[in-house]
């Protein structure tokens, strides 16, 4: 899930939550048999399996686990056969919503957005509606450890793009998604590590959400974040931080 404000932050609280059902490692490794299948076991070769490899190293999935994946992958497991598929629609308060899929079944999983959807009280797109207009970057998280650093920004100064800050501290650095390998590299040169790293799609518009908007869309993405073949919900719904406080 993406937004703005304090919705990345209950974006950690679920995503620590999907951790312990162990919904969010299932996830990762369909992405990185995925990838591997489509681009390859080389991760400098392959941009979308080097994402999936920095999620599941940034949600402390072991080496061992990791590199199965993979192995799976580039071995053609019968378990490979998904494909990404996209969807998109309107949520509460005419919030724009784009979902990313991995399925082996298409009617199974329409069939389970489109009910998210209906119970929220959005609308799903028909095929080829456009919803949400987004830019793909790269993501990392920086705690106040990493940020005690000097030098913290020198990495990225090059390809450096956005930066969010928020109350408790951490800072999310977005960078430009062809620049990834260098902003690895620099980071490592630098002797940083992310809390966290991941590719997310930044949407160019926002919808403001109130005290009565704000939880129906909360309800709508952890529904749709329930679905096992939903990958990653992007949205651009903005909550401020009176708002959040009410949540």
């Amino acid at each position: 899930m993406a937004g703005h404000s304090k919705w990345a932050n209950t974006r950690h609280r679920k995503a620590a939550q999907d951790a312990k059902r162990g919904k969010i490692f299932t996830k990762i490794i369909r992405e990185l048999v995925t990838a591997a299948k489509l681009g390859g076991g080389d991760p400098d070769a392959n941009p979308r399996l080097r994402a999936a490899i920095d999620k599941a190293l940034s949600n402390n999935m072991t080496r061992d686990t990791l590199n199965r994946a993979i192995a799976r992958g580039v071995g053609g497991d019968d378990d490979a056969n998904m494909e990404t598929i996209i969807y998109e629609g309107y949520g509460p308060g005419g919030t724009a919503i784009m979902i990313e899929c991995l399925s082996d079944n298409r009617n199974r999983t329409v069939a389970e957005v489109r009910h998210a959807f209906s119970k929220c009280g959005g609308n799903l797109g028909t095929d080829g509606f456009r919803s949400l207009s987004v830019q793909q970057k790269r993501r990392d998280l920086l705690r106040e450890k990493a940020m005690k650093t000097p030098s913290w920004k020198q990495p990225w100064k090059p390809v450096l793009k956005t930066l969010w800050t928020y109350d408790d501290g951490a800072i999310d650095v977005y960078t430009a998604w062809e620049e990834m390998g260098k902003v690895r590299d620099a980071l490592e040169a630098a002797g940083l590590k992310a809390d966290s790293a991941e590719v997310s799609m930044i949407p160019s518009t926002k919808a403001d959400m109130d005290a009565e908007t704000a939880p129906k869309l909360m309800r709508l993405i952890d529904m749709l974040e329930d679905c096992d073949d939903v990958q990653e919900v992007y949205h651009n719904g903005e909550i401020s931080d009176e708002v959040a406080a009410t949540l």
